[in-house]
């Protein structure tokens, strides 16, 4: 049996396939959320949602965890929605949810996909599902150019710290809340690798360490596992 000789932490949970593709290739992964997410439930919040939902409207995501909370919320109401989301899972939920032919654009980043709005000139007013932690630069980049932008938040994420004791060779990030929540309790050496889901993640890294930083080149939780792994196996 082959003895793995690296040691990951992710910061949060993966799918067993990539756990087991990891281990195949000498990796072993323990997973530990740093953060949760919780669908925001109030009574004005599902007021919005249905009143979105009744009407066509260009529609953005940015999250998965902002589709899984819109689609708790529609009640199986069909939809005539024109949708903007990130690649990868949330595109995939989208696509799952509300079909494919539903999304007008899809972009790696928020900042991307915000830019790719301005240059459609589809609507000149968007509704944005989104966390209560979300970034400041979509809705600013869309005002800037005259889009206007009714923000629903639908979710919530909540910081969940642990002190760790084992040393890990690298670990994956996915959100600058986790960073956050992580370096809250933590202290790394300086050889430990740490990898971010895009380049807001990477940010939110070095405001506590120099370390060197490994940024998946496309969204996603498996094209960073695939990008922690391509770097162990080299």
């Amino acid at each position: 049996m082959q003895q793995n000789k690296f040691q990951i932490l992710c910061t949060r949970p993966l799918d067993s396939t990539l756990i087991q593709e990891a281990n195949t290739a000498g990796i072993a992964i323990d997973e530990i959320s740093f953060i949760e997410t919780a669908p925001i439930k109030t009574q004005e919040v599902k007021q919005q949602i249905v009143q979105a939902v009744l009407s066509p409207a260009t529609i953005v995501f940015t999250s998965m965890n902002a589709v899984d909370a819109v689609v708790a919320q529609k009640h199986n109401l069909q939809t005539d929605w024109s949708i903007y989301c990130i690649g990868t899972t949330t595109n995939k939920l989208v696509s799952l949810y509300f079909g494919e032919n539903s999304i007008s654009g899809t972009a790696n980043s928020a900042v991307e996909l915000a830019h790719l709005i301005v240059e459609d000139r589809f609507a000149e007013n968007v509704i944005f599902f989104c966390g209560d932690q979300r970034r400041e630069e979509l809705p600013e980049i869309l005002s800037k150019s005259n889009i206007e932008v009714k923000e629903i938040v639908v979710y919530e994420t909540i910081i969940v710290p642990h002190q760790i004791s084992k040393q890990y060779d690298g670990i994956l990030f996915f959100s600058p809340s986790a960073v956050d929540s992580f370096f809250s309790t933590n202290i790394i050496k300086q050889k430990t690798i740490l990898f971010a889901i895009g380049n807001t993640t990477a940010t939110a890294i070095k405001k506590f360490t120099n370390n060197t930083i490994i940024i998946s080149d496309a969204p996603g939780k498996e094209n960073l596992v695939h990008t922690m792994i391509k770097h162990f196996s080299e």
